[in-house]
Formats: C-alpha cells, sequence, structure tokens
C-alpha cells in the first residue's frame, strides 16, 4: 500500500543532458528534464546506464560532461561542477557502503561532520528511533544484518537534511522479509519527509509500488520517461515480466469486513485481501491480467465478488492464442485482461463495448 505525497506548489525540476565515459561504457543521456517531486524511478536491465547517470547527477565522478540545473541553479556546465557536498543530496547505495571499522554510531555521526558549516543535521535521536535502529547505535556495523545495515545507510542520508534522496537498488542484496521490511521503511520515509527521490531498480514489483514516474534507459541514454499509470497503459510496457500485464489501480481505502479491506475506486469499489489496517487516504492495488475475466452481463452466484463495470477501448492479439484487453474505467483508470482468442470471439468483444471485469485475486501493493 501506499500513499501518495500531498502536492507541492513549489516544485523544483532537474533539467539537464549528461556524458560521462568509462571506457568500456559511455553515458550520453541526452535531454532530460524530471520533476522533483515523489518517486522517480530509473528502470531499464543491467547495464543500461542507471546508476552511471545516477552518479553524474549526484558529482559522483569527476569526469562527467556536460549541464544539469536545479531551476535556475547550475549544478554542471562547461566550466563548473558542483562538488557533491554542495548539491543536498542523501545517497544509499545498494551495499549500504559504511565503514565496516566503525560502530554505527560513529558512521552517523561521520556524516553528519561532513557537512557545510551552514548547515544543520536532522534530529538524531529521533530520526534513529523512526528508522528502527536506536538499539543497535554502539554496535559494529560489521555484525548487521543487510536490513539492518541499510537502515544505517538511510538514517546518515536523512541526517544531512538533503533536498534530493538517490538510492541505487537499496533491495538487491536483500532475502524477502527484509525487502519488504525495507521498502515498507522508504514508503514512511518518502510520506514523512516529503523528500522527491531518484530510485534504481530493475524489479518491476518495486516501481509498481513506488514510482509515481517511470524513466527508461537503454545502453546508456534515456528513451523515454512516463508516468506509471502511462507505463503500464502500454501492452509493450517494459514493466511486464514473466508474469505477464500487470496493472496498478488507485483508490481510497473504506471499511473492512470478514478479513477484507474495501476499497473505493471511482464509483465502484474492490475487496481485497486485509493485510493491515489502513490509514492513508490512497493505496495502489496490483492485478495480474491473467487473473482478470470479461463478462458480457454482470453475473450472480460467483464466488469471484468483484465485478468492475469497464468499456474495452482495445484488443490486442498475443502468442499462443491469448488476447489482452485493454479496458478503462469510468474514473479514466486503465485495467488489462488477458483471455483467449476464442473467448473474445465467441463473446464477440470489439472496442467500445461496455463489459464487466471479473477480478479472480486482488492485493493491496503493501
Amino acid at each position: 500500500m501506499t500513499q501518495h505525497a500531498p502536492q507541492d506548489t513549489t516544485q523544483s525540476t532537474l533539467s539537464g543532458n549528461l556524458q560521462l565515459d568509462l571506457g568500456g561504457f559511455a553515458l550520453n543521456s541526452g535531454d532530460f528534464s524530471i520533476p522533483l517531486q515523489g518517486v522517480t524511478v530509473l528502470f531499464g536491465r543491467s547495464g543500461s546506464g542507471k546508476s552511471t547517470l545516477l552518479r553524474a547527477i549526484s558529482g559522483l565522478d569527476k569526469r562527467t560532461r556536460g549541464h544539469l540545473t536545479v531551476d535556475e541553479h547550475v549544478w554542471q556546465n562547461e566550466n563548473k561542477a558542483l562538488p557533491t557536498q554542495h548539491r543536498d543530496i542523501g545517497f544509499v547505495f545498494q551495499d549500504a557502503a559504511l565503514f565496516p571499522h566503525l560502530t554505527v554510531r560513529q558512521n552517523l555521526e561521520y556524516g553528519i561532520k561532513r557537512l557545510p558549516k551552514t548547515s544543520r543535521p536532522a534530529d538524531f535521536d529521533e530520526l534513529v528511533q523512526r528508522v528502527g535502529i536506536a538499539d543497535l547505535l554502539d554496535r559494529e556495523v560489521t555484525f548487521l544484518s543487510g536490513g539492518e545495515r541499510q537502515r544505517v545507510a538511510i538514517a546518515r542520508a536523512l541526517l544531512t537534511r538533503p533536498k534530493l534522496l538517490c538510492m541505487d537498488e537499496p533491495l538487491s542484496a536483500l532475502d524477502w522479509r527484509a525487502k519488504a521490511e525495507l521498502l515498507a521503511l522508504i514508503e514512511q520515509v518518502i510520506e514523512q519527509y516529503q523528500l522527491p527521490v531518484l530510485y534504481i531498480t530493475h524489479a518491476p514489483a518495486e516501481v509498481e509500488r513506488l514510482a509515481d514516474r517511470v524513466v527508461f534507459m537503454k545502453a546508456g541514454q534515456i528513451e523515454r520517461m512516463e508516468t506509471l499509470q502511462q507505463a503500464l497503459a502500454r501492452p509493450d510496457s517494459p514493466l511486464f515480466d514473466e508474469q505477464g500485464a500487470v496493472s496498478v489501480l488507485l483508490g481510497q481505502p473504506k471499511e473492512q469486513a470478514d478479513g477484507l479491506q474495501k476499497v473505493q475506486v471511482g464509483e465502484q469499489s474492490l475487496w481485497v485481501s486485509q493485510q493491515l489496517v489502513v490509514n492513508k487516504p490512497e493505496v495502489r492495488v496490483r492485478i495480474l491480467a491473467r487473473d482478470v475475466s470479461i463478462g458480457l452481463a454482470d453475473p450472480e452466484n460467483l464466488s469471484i465478488i468483484n465485478h468492475l463495470q469497464v468499456e474495452i477501448r482495445e484488443l490486442i492479439p498475443q502468442d499462443e492464442h491469448r488476447m489482452l484487453v485493454r479496458l478503462r474505467l469510468a474514473d479514466g483508470q486503465h485495467l488489462f485482461a488477458e483471455i483467449t482468442q476464442n473467448s473474445a470471439k465467441r463473446l464477440n468483444l470489439q472496442a467500445g463495448l461496455p463489459v464487466f471485469a471479473l477480478i479472480k485475486t486482488v492485493a493491496m501493493t503493501e
């Protein structure tokens, strides 16, 4: 489950065009303009240049060329490159990048000492409590689990009161339980601190849960930037993996009953698996296309309780005699269903036809 941060009327924009030649690999981003609001995910296959772009943006590689600005503030051009410590960026690396010979407290204090004299750190005691490491402060980092190390790395980044948080695959080295716990923490951090985030991952599930927008990268270049809903609305989305097409519906949590959570989606509602007490104004509901069937009328006496009124927007033939059907809800959101081509022909499905989406399995993304 996730909550969208309140809109910031003073939204900034990160704009530029960066080049970085690493010998065997070259970044040539092309022109980009990224709103510094919410979560922007850099997505692409391994070797596409995601980490290289993030390092170039943050000033961690001095070989970077090109131009980069935040509104009217120049971070990089042909004449200057603002040092990393003056870009107000917090960084969380894949391997946490902690000093092994220091305790947790000493690692955190080291980050504070590197702040410019004009900057004031965040409240130490409040932050370590919020991130869940208050009882680890005197422990050597070599005795921490992977999830604990990443919590320390997040706390270290937040202590510097950054204006931008960069996270480079912070979950990739963790087991499934630690991933789930840390993902929930990252959501809380984003919500509580209202920080814009640049987040790298190659895991579609993380994108679906966190992203407000997605920057797709390939061979060192930015191919396109889309909102999450735009990225999931096209049948050839790179976010679709071996599970096939996926939809993410936004809704408002309502009452709970019999182990289920009601989520209002426009004027309609879904009942989803109740996984925790909901106290957020908006949640995301993840639905696999293969879990959606289509009916010409609203059926009765079915164990499937989720029946949404929708309109067919497009029928897209797939391999193995399958048909991907793009559906639109009354509030404009899109939903994919995957059926057989035989079923599509038998029901005489066509664009513009009002139908019912019968959803077999529904769960919130948290």
